[in-house]
């Protein structure tokens, strides 16, 4: 079973490549971030066109995040829960589309595949940065949550979280951001003392693994990147790790996002 996820940056503008690396790839689950796309507004009769039935959680201009599952493959999904109950930085701005839990499918087996948009949480420190880790905890609660159902779980996504040194091509040029924050790492960490498993972490432990590209000063010619979206996994599907990748490829076609697909390929 490949597991994928993908920060696309606006489904409409990415389509054409989106769709292109689906059918070239073929993986049994995708979870999409930023799709920046209202509910009615959502192409999935173009992923249904190619295999893929699509769940997704819109909001007008940015954000929201979708799962797509290729029923070509005998998957399918059911949605288990959308939103986290977490207001936005703003008053009364309500819950921005960052969450969507489902369960996915195939020959009487479930999967709980969680997908995440993480607030970026800049500039720090203010009200944004504050939002981040709120929007944390709140996530560490629902993965406990998931975990005390004892389903295989895995939780993806752009978490906006540089986990390690090793994780960023400089630790000076990134060390005001949020993303490198103690307070953004120790949340992080938390997650992984809870019991799940970072997929990427474990099969490339001396780091050195980029998932993001920035569209300024030349990063993704220079290779100026860092690993922001991740794959963690329950200890059920921890044990059931083959595989990891990234398709650095896509990042360098023409209109293509300024992140790369993030993939791991677990054991039936």
């Amino acid at each position: 079973m490949k597991i994928a996820t993908f920060n696309i940056n606006g489904i409409k503008a990415r389509l054409p490549r989106l769709k292109e690396w689906l059918e070239e790839t073929r993986p049994a689950v995708a979870c999409l971030q930023e799709i920046k796309s209202q509910d009615d507004g959502f192409p999935a009769d173009e992923f249904e066109a190619i295999g893929y039935q699509a769940i997704w959680h819109g909001q007008k201009a940015f954000n929201g995040v979708a799962v797509l599952a290729d029923t070509n493959a005998g998957y399918s999904i059911e949605e288990v829960q959308r939103g986290l109950g977490i207001d936005g930085p703003k008053d009364g701005e309500g819950e921005q589309a960052r969450y969507l839990e489902v369960d996915a499918l195939k020959d009487g087996g479930r999967t709980r595949i969680v997908c995440i948009y993480l607030p970026n949480g800049n500039p720090q420190p203010g009200p944004k940065f504050d939002y981040k880790l709120a929007w944390m905890e709140k996530l560490r609660a629902r993965m406990g949550a998931i975990w005390a159902e004892e389903v295989p779980a895995a939780v993806l996504g752009d978490y906006n979280v540089i986990p390690e040194d090793t994780d960023v091509y400089s630790v000076k040029a990134m060390a005001s951001d949020a993303l490198m924050q103690p307070e953004s790492r120790a949340a992080y960490n938390r997650l992984l003392a809870d019991g799940w498993t970072d997929a990427v972490h474990t099969l490339n432990p001396r780091g050195g693994v980029w998932t993001y590209w920035d569209y300024q000063a030349g990063a993704w010619q220079r290779d100026h990147g860092f690993r922001i979206d991740h794959i963690l996994l329950s200890p059920e599907l921890a044990d059931k790790l083959q595989a990891v990748g990234v398709d650095r490829e896509h990042r360098g076609r023409e209109k293509a996002s300024d992140h790369a697909p993030t993939w791991a390929i677990l054991a039936d």
